[in-house]
């Protein structure tokens, strides 16, 4: 089981391996960051209006503290020392307001601080990532096409193996054809194969014609010989006969007979 279960991992691992696009991870990549950033900004949104709404109730507070505070000398004016007491104790109760939300106001203050540095840094970051992606994945790019005109000119891409299988078939079946050709035309001019045309010839024949077609040549050029030098044209095979029987007559033992 465990080699079975490691077999298949490395199988996964493999075809992982070959469908992962690294242009397509590190837009995945980019794309989470920002989602990230965006989170951040929500949070720094959040403790912004959370601050702004405590500074809202500090000066409604602080509003009514001096609202008491002036009552509490009207009432001591007036001789209304009671009046004044009561006006003191409610002005020390929203003091005590006032100072909690002092406290509390400082805090989202100093965390709004912290969030919006942190959202800073991480706005330089994910600028920083995504210069870095577009170069890597330009570079990519770029390295995937100068592989594939690669392949392509050495022949050992599968497009360009595949032409060139079906370009040594086609020279293969030409060969085949031609050597099939020649040998037919050989065994016919031999006649170990019948013409069933009959235009076929023998051997002799074949040799007949070859010299009855030199002969005519040779007639064609003693004619064409003659016409240049101005004289008749004779047969080249009469004037053969005529120098074999003026031959004896030259020699020198037919005189003496």
């Amino acid at each position: 089981m465990k080699r079975m279960g490691m077999i298949f991992r490395a199988k996964a691992n493999k075809a992982l391996d070959r469908a992962e696009d690294p242009r397509e991870t590190l837009d995945y990549s980019y794309q989470k960051q920002v989602e990230l950033l965006q989170k951040v900004r929500r949070g720094v949104a959040d403790v912004a209006t959370s601050r702004k709404r405590l500074e809202l109730q500090l000066t409604q507070l602080q509003g009514q503290s001096s609202k008491l505070e002036e009552q509490g000398r009207k009432a001591l004016a007036l001789g209304r020392e009671d009046l004044a007491r009561e006006a003191l104790t409610r002005r020390a109760a929203l003091q005590q307001q006032v100072s909690d939300l002092e406290t509390q106001h400082q805090t989202l203050q100093g965390e709004e601080e912290k969030l919006t540095l942190a959202s800073q840094r991480l706005q330089a970051k994910v600028d920083a990532f995504r210069t870095r992606k577009e170069t890597i994945k330009a570079t990519y790019t770029a390295a995937q096409a100068q592989t594939r005109i690669g392949e392509a000119f050495s022949g050992i891409s599968e497009e360009m193996g595949d032409v060139g299988m079906a370009i040594q078939r086609a020279e293969d079946k030409t060969a085949q054809l031609q050597a099939r050709a020649g040998a037919i035309d050989e065994l016919l001019a031999s006649g170990a194969l019948d013409d069933p045309t009959g235009m076929a010839k023998d051997d002799i024949t074949a040799e007949l014609d070859r010299l009855s077609s030199g002969s005519d040549v040779e007639l064609e050029l003693q004619r064409m010989k003659a016409e240049l030098s101005g004289g008749t044209a004779k047969p080249a095979i009469e004037g053969g006969a005529a120098s074999q029987s003026a031959q004896p007559q030259d020699r020198p033992d037919f005189h003496k007979r």
